[in-house]
C-alpha cells in the first residue's frame, strides 16, 4: 500500500484500485475509463503509470509487423555450426538466445537458450551438436494482433516467435522482451549499446540515421538546411520527421521538408521512428538549400 503524504490517508495500490473496479466490465474498458477520469479529477495516478496504462490499451491495436526486428537484423547460427558457432555467436551478439537455422534462415527450425550451451560444453562429454538442445520456437504471421501473440507466449512458455510471409519467408523475429518494451518502454541492460545515435553515410550520397541523432550533428554533416524555429524546438532527427507531418509517420514512409532534403522512415512502430534514410542532401554544404529555407522564413514572416 502507498500513503498520501498530504493527509495521512492510506491510498489502494494501482492494481487493486483496477481490480476493484474490473469487477463490472473488462479490463481494457476499466483501464480506459481511469485514464479518462485521471485527466478531469484530482490525479491518483502517477505519470509513469498513466503511461504504462495508456501503452496497454494501445497493445491491441498493433500487430506482430508493427513491433518486430526485421530480417536484417536476425542474428541467426547455422545448425551445421554446432554448440562452437553458436557460443561464438552469442559472445558477438549478447543474446541469451539465438534463433537456429538448417542452410538459410527461411529455414529456421528452433533457437537455443545460452544456459543449454553452457550446460552442453560443461558436459562429460561435451555435446558439440546443436540439435539436442533445440528448443521451439512460434512461426506467426505478420497481421497476428500482438495481444494474441503474447497469450500464445505465454501458453506455450515460448520467449521468441519467428515472423513469416505468405511464402513461408522469414519477415522478422519477435521475443517477449519486445512486446513487454511496447508497454513500459525501451529496456536497455548492461550490453545494451550507449553510443552516440549515429548518420551513416551511404554510397549515392544518402545517409542512414538513428532516429535519436541529434539535428545539431546532422548539420553539422550535411550542411545548415534548418529553419530557426526547427533549431529552437526540435532536437532529433526522428523528432524533425513527426514534426513535418503532425504524425508519427509509417514504415517505408517519405517526408518531404522545404529545403528539398527526404526522410524515408526505415524502421518504427506506432509510437516512435527507430531509424530513417536521408536523401536529396545539398551540395556545397548546404548553402542552396539554406537560401531556400531563408526564404521560406521571410514569406513566412511577412
Amino acid at each position: 500500500m502507498s500513503s498520501d503524504s498530504d493527509n495521512g490517508t492510506s491510498r489502494p495500490s494501482l492494481w487493486n484500485r483496477l481490480i476493484r473496479r474490473s469487477g463490472e466490465t473488462d479490463l481494457r474498458t476499466t483501464l480506459a475509463e481511469l485514464v479518462e477520469r485521471e485527466n478531469t479529477d484530482t490525479p491518483t495516478i502517477s505519470d509513469a503509470e498513466r503511461q504504462i496504462i495508456e501503452n496497454a490499451i494501445s497493445l491491441n491495436e498493433l500487430t506482430v509487423a508493427d513491433v518486430m526486428a526485421p530480417r536484417a537484423d536476425i542474428d541467426g547460427v547455422d545448425v551445421a555450426d554446432g554448440v562452437q558457432g553458436a557460443v561464438q555467436k552469442a559472445r558477438q551478439t549478447y543474446h541469451s538466445r539465438l534463433p537456429i537455422f538448417r542452410g538459410e534462415l527461411d529455414d529456421t527450425i528452433g533457437m537455443i537458450h545460452v544456459k543449454d550451451l553452457m550446460v552442453a560444453m560443461t558436459g562429460d562429454p561435451p555435446v558439440t551438436e546443436i540439435e539436442p538442445l533445440l528448443r521451439d520456437v512460434l512461426f506467426v504471421v505478420p497481421s497476428m494482433r500482438v495481444i494474441d501473440l503474447l497469450l500464445q507466449m505465454q501458453v506455450s512458455r515460448t520467449h521468441m516467435a519467428i515472423v513469416v510471409d505468405e511464402y513461408g519467408g522469414v519477415d522478422g523475429i519477435v521475443t517477449v522482451e519486445d512486446i513487454v518494451e511496447e508497454i513500459i518502454g525501451e529496456m536497455r541492460d548492461e550490453h545494451d549499446d550507449e553510443a552516440t545515435p549515429e548518420l551513416v553515410d551511404e554510397s549515392g550520397g544518402t545517409i542512414i540515421a538513428d532516429a535519436r541523432a541529434s539535428l545539431e550533428d546532422f548539420e553539422e554533416r550535411v550542411g545548415f538546411v534548418l529553419t530557426e524555429d526547427e533549431r529552437e524546438e526540435i532536437d532529433t532527427v526522428g523528432g524533425l520527421a513527426v514534426t513535418l507531418i503532425g504524425r508519427v509517420p509509417t514504415r517505408g514512409e517519405i517526408i518531404g521538408h522545404p529545403s528539398g532534403v527526404e526522410f524515408e522512415v526505415l524502421e518504427g512502430d506506432p509510437r516512435r521512428v527507430r531509424s530513417l534514410r536521408i536523401r536529396n542532401l545539398p551540395e556545397n554544404d548546404g548553402d542552396e538549400a539554406q537560401e531556400a529555407v531563408e526564404y521560406i522564413d521571410e514569406a513566412n514572416k511577412a
